[in-house]
C-alpha cells in the first residue's frame, strides 16, 4: 500500500504514462489522417463476346477473267466497246488489222501443199515424170540385156564351131556384164531411191508447215477478239487505230460480282486459319466500306513475298456487287476464334503466378486475391470459367502506381 511519501512519486509516473500513450495515440492518428489513400480503378465482370482475329494484306482477283492480247504487231482496226460496259458471252470487242495474219495463212498453206507433194513423190518413189522417165531407162536397159544375152549365146554356138574367137565371146560376155550392171543399178533406184533421212527430213518440213499454218490461223482468229465470258469490261487501253506491239494487252473483262481476294499471311499466323473462316475485308479508297467474305482455300506452303515468309490464302468476297475492282490491294481480316455470350474481364486485371491465374476482388474497400480459371482470351478481354461470378468488382490497377497485393485497403477511382 503506497504512503504518503510516495504518492508524489507515483502521481508523477502515471502522469509520465498518461502522457506517452496520448503521444502515441496521436502519432497513430496523424499517420491514420495523413497517409495518401490508395485509389484503384475497378470493373465488373460482366458477359460479353470475345473475338479473335489476324489481318494482312491482298489483292482482289476475279474468279473468271478474260484477257486478250495482241498475237502479232499491228493496228487496232475497230473497237466495239468502252470501259464499264457490261457484256453477255461472246461480244463482239475489238479487231486487229488482219492483213499480216491472212498472209501468213496464205503462205502457211503454199508450204503444206509443197511439203506434201514432196512427200507423197518421195512415198511413190519421185515424181511422175521421174518415174516415166525411169520406167523407160528400165525398158531400155532390159533390151539391152537381152540383146546382149542373145549376142552372147550366138558367139559362144559359133565358137563351138570354131567361127568365133575367145576374144569375141570374152568381149560379149562384157557387154553382157556391163548391161545387167546398169539394170541392177535402175532397179535399185526405182526400189530405194530415198533414204531414211530423207523421209524424216520431209516428215519434219511437213510437221513445220503444218504448225506454222496452225498458228497463222490462230493469230487471225485472235484478230477478232471476243469474250467467252459474261461480265465486265474493267480495262480497254487501246483505242481505235493504234498500234500494239505482240503480246500489249488489248482488254479484260470480268465478272465483278464473283470475286476473291488473294492475301498473304505471315508464317506463325497460319496454323490460325481454317477452312470457312470468317473474313472482313476493306479498302483504303472506299473509307467506311466493308465487304464480307469466308476462307476457301487455307496456306499448303510457305513462300517468300518481299522479305516475308508466308503463306497464300484464297478469300471468296460474298457480297461484291462491282464496286471491289480487280487487282486492287485490300485488306483482309479473318476471324479465328470468337464465342458469345461469356463471362469475361479486361485483360489487364488478369494476373499470372506460376500456373495460377488470379485477380483482385474489391470487398470492403479491400483487395483479396481471388485465384480464377480462364478460357478464351484476346489483347484486350478474357473469358472467366471459374472462380468469380457475374457482377463482381475487380480492380485494373493503382492511379498511383503503386503494386496491388492482398488485403490492401483502397477506394475506387471515379
Amino acid at each position: 500500500m503506497p504512503t504518503a511519501n510516495s504518492s508524489p512519486a507515483l502521481r508523477r509516473t502515471l502522469l509520465f504514462i498518461g502522457i506517452v500513450t496520448l503521444l502515441i495515440a496521436a502519432i497513430v492518428w496523424i499517420r491514420h489522417a495523413t497517409r495518401d489513400v490508395v485509389y484503384v480503378r475497378t470493373a465488373r465482370v460482366a458477359e460479353g463476346n470475345i473475338i479473335n482475329s489476324v489481318a494482312t494484306t491482298g489483292k482482289v482477283i476475279p474468279v473468271q477473267l478474260f484477257q486478250a492480247h495482241a498475237a502479232a504487231p499491228g493496228q487496232v482496226k475497230s473497237v466495239y466497246v468502252h470501259a464499264g460496259q457490261v457484256v453477255e458471252a461472246n461480244t463482239l470487242l475489238l479487231k486487229t488489222d488482219t492483213t499480216d495474219a491472212q498472209s501468213r495463212v496464205d503462205s502457211a498453206k503454199v508450204a503444206i501443199a509443197t511439203t506434201a507433194a514432196t512427200a507423197s513423190d518421195l512415198q511413190q518413189g519421185g515424181s511422175q515424170e521421174e518415174r516415166l522417165a525411169l520406167s523407160g531407162d528400165l525398158a531400155r536397159a532390159r533390151l539391152q540385156v537381152d540383146q546382149a544375152r542373145q549376142d552372147l549365146a550366138a558367139l559362144q554356138q559359133l565358137q563351138a564351131r570354131g567361127a568365133a574367137s575367145a576374144n569375141e565371146v570374152a568381149s560379149s560376155r562384157e557387154r553382157l556384164l556391163t548391161a545387167q550392171t546398169s539394170l541392177n543399178s535402175l532397179q535399185q533406184r526405182q526400189t530405194q531411191r530415198y533414204a531414211p533421212t530423207d523421209r524424216a527430213r520431209v516428215a519434219a518440213q511437213v510437221a513445220e508447215s503444218r504448225t506454222s499454218l496452225a498458228a497463222a490461223e490462230n493469230q487471225l482468229q485472235n484478230s477478232v477478239v471476243r469474250t467467252p465470258i459474261a461480265g465486265t469490261v474493267f480495262s480497254l487501253p487501246v483505242r481505235q487505230y493504234d498500234y500494239v506491239s505482240a503480246g500489249e494487252e488489248l482488254v479484260q473483262v470480268a465478272d465483278l460480282t464473283r470475286m476473291q481476294v488473294l492475301a498473304y499471311f505471315d508464317e506463325p499466323e497460319i496454323g490460325k486459319l481454317q477452312m470457312n473462316d470468317a473474313v472482313v475485308i476493306t479498302w483504303d479508297a472506299r473509307p467506311g466500306k466493308q465487304w464480307h467474305g469466308h476462307v476457301v482455300r487455307v496456306p499448303t506452303t510457305v513462300i517468300t513475298y518481299g522479305t516475308r515468309n508466308v503463306g497464300e490464302c484464297l478469300i471468296n468476297i460474298d457480297d461484291a456487287t462491282g464496286d471491289l475492282l480487280p487487282n486492287t490491294n485490300v485488306t483482309a481480316r479473318v476471324t479465328t476464334q470468337q464465342v458469345y455470350h461469356v463471362l469475361s474481364i479486361p485483360r489487364e486485371a488478369l494476373r499470372t503466378q506460376g500456373s495460377q491465374n488470379f485477380v483482385y476482388t474489391l470487398q470492403d474497400r479491400v483487395l483479396h486475391k481471388t485465384v480464377v480459371e480462364v478460357g478464351v482470351l484476346n489483347l484486350q478481354t478474357v473469358q472467366i470459367t471459374g472462380g468469380i461470378s457475374a457482377g463482381t468488382v475487380i480492380a485494373l490497377n493503382s492511379t498511383s502506381n503503386v503494386d496491388l497485393s492482398d488485403g490492401l485497403a483502397v477506394q475506387e477511382a471515379k
